[in-house]
């Protein structure tokens, strides 16, 4: 198995720029991730890309999104 292959996320988050920046969803999301793939800043939510490889498809974060703005893309699925 080459390297690329065991190096390479699974996954893609997209999170709708109208709710990016809202401190209160950025909060939430932070919260009820348990592998840390969003943090609470000023600005709103950040996505921590280097935690994408930890997500555990849980959907708390989707779940705690206002409906249909927070997407998980799984890259191995069409």
């Amino acid at each position: 198995m080459n390297t690329e292959t065991l190096n390479s996320v699974f996954i893609d988050i997209e999170l709708d720029e109208p709710t990016t920046p809202d401190p209160e969803l950025a909060k939430k999301l932070e919260e009820v991730c348990t592998v840390g793939i969003f943090k609470a800043t000023e600005d709103g939510t950040e996505i921590v890309r280097g935690q994408l490889d930890e997500c555990v498809l849980c959907y708390l974060c989707e779940q705690a999104a206002p409906e249909g703005t927070l997407r998980i893309i799984k890259k191995y699925e069409n």
